[in-house]
């Protein structure tokens, strides 16, 4: 494997960063690094570190070059490279993370979930009804890969506070069987785009070929996580195998919906692209206290309700003329 980590990559231009993957050799990565700074989403450290935890855990090598100085702090804090194996060559004084980042961290349990909700709350700068929603999502992802994604080095995870524009970003990623392989055990989709597609959906769960899911998963967690990230105007990715989905900023002016259908909202499809070996989930997420979070939980159940009674009168009526 080989991944070349840019100067930028976020889900609004990340398309540059996940076409410049070469996932061939599965025994080996190489990691190159922009030579003067990088300033990446979280969830391309997640993928980077992932990809240094498959290797190594298979028995294979991971090498790789250093970033200019610039740049070089951020990386080493984040701890990507204890995930690589790699010597920075330098050392750095570690300050305190809360409030301002979670690390790269491997998730493989329950209880180091808990653990890292509990890190991640401080950097929510939030009131309860605003964490809430969050956290959620970030339970939910993390709980997806250890109950379904059969991932070997169970879930990187990794999350950055800005306080300029006071947004937490997001970054989680897998090494298992991927959206396809999920979906595909109980539905009828022949591509990663389909999978990925039909996975958004409300009430459809890669655990179940039933509408609404079962009494263990609703399929809801990627259509809430969508919902939150477009309905706090920010972006959300979703990448697995070699089709990738990007939620878009809904533009000036132009009126905010919620649906239930992802190729409704404002988006873009990236197919075709080199293929992740599991599951990428990033996305942004404004956390001003002035955010109606209640208002924009309900609008979602409302959404999610509201499409699932539709699409199970359709199979129903369609069932009893077979």
């Amino acid at each position: 494997m080989r991944i070349y980590v840019p100067n930028s990559a976020w889900i609004f231009n990340i398309s540059g960063f996940i076409g410049s993957l070469d996932p061939t050799d599965p025994t080996s990565l190489h990691v190159e690094f922009h030579p003067r700074w990088v300033s990446v989403h979280p969830a391309v450290l997640a993928m980077t570190a992932c990809a240094g935890l498959l290797v190594r855990q298979r028995g294979g090598t991971v090498t790789g070059d250093v970033p200019g100085v610039r740049s070089l702090p951020y990386l080493i804090r984040m701890g990507l490279f204890k995930f690589l194996d790699l010597d920075p060559g330098r050392e750095i004084t570690e300050h305190e993370p809360a409030g301002r980042f979670v690390p790269l961290t491997q998730i493989q349990d329950n209880a180091q979930l808990r653990s890292t909700i509990t890190d991640l709350v401080p950097l929510l700068h939030a009131p309860p009804e605003v964490a809430a929603p969050i956290k959620y999502v970030f339970s939910e992802m993390v709980r997806n890969v250890l109950e379904h994604s059969a991932s070997p080095v169970g879930a990187v995870v990794c999350a950055q506070y800005f306080k300029r524009s006071n947004r937490i970003s997001i970054g989680i990623a897998d090494a298992g069987i991927g959206v396809h392989g999920s979906m595909s055990r109980f539905h009828n989709v022949r591509t990663a785009q389909e999978a990925i597609t039909l996975a958004m959906r409300p009430g459809i769960s890669g655990a179940t070929s039933r509408l609404g899911g079962n009494e263990f998963n609703a399929g809801a967690g990627l259509f809430f996580t969508k919902g939150i990230a477009a309905l706090s105007h920010n972006y959300f990715l979703l990448y697995s195998g070699d089709a990738a989905f990007e939620l878009l900023k809904v533009r000036e002016g132009e009126l905010l919906t919620l649906n239930a259908d992802p190729r409704l909202d404002r988006h873009r499809y990236l197919t075709g692209v080199p293929s992740w070996p599991g599951t990428v989930v990033g996305i942004d997420i404004n956390v001003e206290e002035g955010q109606n979070f209640a208002d924009l939980l309900d609008r979602i159940r409302t959404a999610y309700s509201v499409d699932l009674k539709t699409r199970k009168k359709v199979y129903y009526k369609r069932a009893r003329f077979l």
